[in-house]
């Protein structure tokens, strides 16, 4: 690990410890809880409710008990960097950090294209007018990462009422599907018939890259470990906020599906406007039709938290990576003020912006950003091969009386962890097979495998001229 002889601890020293456990474990359900998911899953049929709790117990578990093993051992800012790092040296440390960063800016536009939409529901047929304005979209998510990122510069305290704001409005659309699910079912009876034959998944490849789906529903439970420099007794606070968003999440996706499943049969739902059609349906049926726009506007809203979460958590893989000398110094920077990472911030939700308006420039260009977010497809489960890797090799490592460890200790933590690679590889694997639908399947191969052999190379040029920096800055290197 690199050591900078004063600046990297007097920098994090700076930073403010403003996130508690209520803040922490909101911020853990606006990153993880998506009614888009619950529309996904409910899409394949009344099937998914055994995926979602083999995504249950093959993933988010060995995630969420690594997350909390490696949290207490390392609670430093930084998370999964310091924890490769620590684990595998400096160079796996920044190359779990650099796909992490770089698969998650497709996110944002993404993410705020799907509250635009929403928005637009809440407007009825005024709404539909701008269905079909890319013009709209756009200016939408400019503006609102603009927001999200000023308010992140302006410090946690700030930012953290956009996440807590967006955890609130995602469990508010949920747990009112739930509620009109049951209403439902009691006037209208069940649009899906819950047998033990239509629930058993089939083994299929088109159903296992759709499992694979489903798992990473659960993730995003190891950002706010970026930020433990900014957390109030993180050792203490980010197992209790862990383990609260777990069951609200597990609960929400899986009763969620159910209740959809009760309203819809699963061929008459889709992907992305799957839930509010749902919604909608049911609203009509029980004569509270003035709930749909309400619910449009709350997803609008927890989308926007969900975009606020992961900026101000991933922001700060680029402002350790900056302290650490592996990029410009400039990222490592804290403001005298806001005592804030801001560099860093406005660096990454500027790059958001830039993704977001290549999605709408020339058809030429609309290509080369569908290659970039195919691109990210691997690079954002790599990470995780990292994360539970890292999870292993460190339980050598002694733990000390004030480390908050699982039932069992060392064997229940390898086990769990190697449950979670195996998943993680897994699907990795499935990512690489195409869709069905899509023409020239050797060639999609080709396109998704080299463009993440881009990526990643590009971030080992970028370790490389990292490390050309530390030597002229006279940095000691240890293995």
């Amino acid at each position: 690990m690199a050591e900078a002889p004063s600046t990297a601890p007097n920098e994090v020293a700076k930073l403010k410890r403003e996130l508690g456990f209520k803040d922490l474990a909101l911020f853990y359900i606006a990153s993880s809880l998506s009614v888009r998911w619950i529309a996904t899953a409910a899409a394949s049929g009344p099937s998914s409710i055994a995926v979602w709790l083999l995504a249950l117990f093959g993933f988010f578990l060995p995630l969420a008990a690594s997350v909390l093993e490696l949290s207490s051992r390392y609670p430093d800012e930084g998370g999964l960097y310091v924890w490769a790092q620590r684990a595998f040296g400096d160079f796996s440390g920044f190359i779990a950090a650099w796909t992490y960063w770089m698969s998650n800016l497709p996110y944002f536009s993404a993410i705020l294209y799907f509250a635009a939409g929403s928005a637009l529901f809440a407007g009825g047929d005024r709404g539909k007018v701008l269905a079909d304005e890319s013009s709209y979209f756009l200016g939408f998510t400019v503006v609102a990462l603009a927001v999200i990122t000023l308010s992140n510069m302006l410090g946690v305290k700030q930012g953290k009422w956009i996440n807590n704001a967006g955890a609130i409005a995602s469990t508010v659309p949920v747990a009112a599907l739930m509620v009109l699910g049951i209403l439902f079912w009691h006037r209208q009876g069940s649009a899906t018939h819950f047998t033990i034959a239509a629930m058993q998944p089939h083994l299929s490849l088109k159903n296992a890259i759709f499992w694979s789906t489903i798992f990473y529903a659960f993730a995003g439970v190891e950002c706010a470990s970026f930020m433990g420099g900014e957390i109030r007794n993180p050792r203490r606070t980010v197992p209790r906020a862990l383990v609260f968003a777990g069951v609200v999440v597990t609960l929400g996706y899986i009763l969620g599906t159910i209740a959809m499943l009760v309203a819809l049969p699963g061929d008459q739902i889709s992907g992305l406007g799957g839930f509010m059609t749902a919604m909608a349906q049911m609203c009509r049926t029980l004569g509270v039709g003035w709930m749909a726009p309400v619910i449009a506007l709350m997803i609008a809203l927890a989308s926007l938290g969900g975009a606020g979460a992961y900026l101000s958590s991933t922001s700060r893989l680029p402002f350790v990576a900056g302290i650490d000398h592996y990029l410009p110094a400039i990222f490592g920077r804290i403001h005298p003020k806001w005592n804030t990472p801001y560099v860093a911030v406005f660096s990454y939700g500027l790059a958001g912006m830039i993704f977001a308006v290549l999605s709408q420039i020339a058809t030429t260009v609309k290509g080369a950003y569908d290659v970039l977010v195919a691109m990210s497809v691997i690079t954002y489960f790599i990470p995780y091969v990292f994360l539970f890797l890292a999870t292993i090799r460190l339980q050598s490592e002694p733990a000390g009386p004030e480390v908050m460890r699982l039932p069992g200790g060392k064997r229940t933590a390898i086990a769990l962890a190697s449950i979670g690679l195996f998943s993680t590889i897994v699907t990795i694997g499935l990512s690489i097979v195409p869709e069905s639908d899509e023409p020239n399947k050797p060639l999609a191969i080709v396109k998704t495998v080299g463009m993440t052999v881009l990526l990643v190379g590009a971030g080992v040029v970028t370790y490389a001229l990292g490390k050309r920096r530390q030597r002229r800055a006279g940095l000691t290197v240890i293995s």
